[in-house]
């Protein structure tokens, strides 16, 4: 079973107490409209997958491509549109509003998101190089990060050698993070430890690939916005 993960944005770190009145930082993570815009088939695309949007958008603030592919499938853009790669099992009709419980309390998962840039900083900043010695005849090269190539072969520097230049506003994944808990009412969920990226970042979340889950919704919970009306009906 391969679930559909969600799009969130972060919105910072706070402390929340268990039963026991132990303190957690936790990271908060706002699930918005997340909603499926569509889907992808095997027949026709060769794959199975969940197209999930979140941050309705007007078609002027949006890439043209996006706005047209939009207007075809008959949906409205979105700032951010991804896939997430699903088991048969876990493909969930377009138009379906994701909600925070789609995860619950005490499972892990994976958070991938946008690092904060720190712009261009040197090696022992970037890749926590231990200077020089501060005496003995180094001068003005404390934080220099010495010789980088070789003599007559190969006569370059390698390629991957860890030096100055730009640090940050990379792609990156943390996984196995706890879910501490999810705010039903304010549509967050709570992820134990610190999540990659400034506040406002778009943040993606899915089951952790290295542990294993039990008693999960399958293949998601809707919001409690869609839900209202059936409930309706039924009474």
């Amino acid at each position: 079973m391969k679930r559909s993960g969600l799009i969130t944005t972060k919105i910072g770190m706070t402390r929340l107490y268990d039963e026991g009145g132990v303190a957690h930082p936790v990271t908060v993570l706002a699930v918005g409209d997340c909603t499926v815009i569509g889907n992808r088939t095997m027949e026709k695309n060769g794959y199975v997958a969940n197209i999930v949007g979140l941050r309705e958008a007007k078609a002027k603030h949006v890439a043209k491509p996006q706005a047209v592919a939009a207007e075809k499938a008959g949906v409205k853009p979105y700032r951010k549109i991804v896939e997430f790669r699903v088991s048969d099992d876990c493909v969930i009709p377009s138009g379906t509003v994701l909600s925070a419980a789609h995860f619950v309390a005490g499972q892990f998962v994976d958070v991938q998101a946008t690092s904060k840039g720190k712009g261009f900083q040197g090696a022992m900043k970037r890749h926590n190089f231990g200077g020089k010695e501060a005496t003995h005849g180094v001068l003005k090269a404390h934080r220099s990060l010495g010789g980088t190539g070789m003599r007559e072969w190969p006569g370059r520097v390698l390629k991957g050698k860890k030096m100055a230049g730009q640090m940050g506003n990379e792609t990156v994944t943390v996984q196995n993070l706890k879910v501490f808990g999810t705010d039903a009412t304010e549509n967050l969920v709570f992820v134990e430890g610190a999540v990659p990226g400034a506040n406002g970042t778009f943040v993606l979340v899915t089951d952790a690939v290295k542990k294993q889950h039990k008693d999960l919704p399958v293949p998601t919970v809707a919001s409690a916005q869609q839900q209202a009306p059936a409930v309706a009906e039924e009474q």
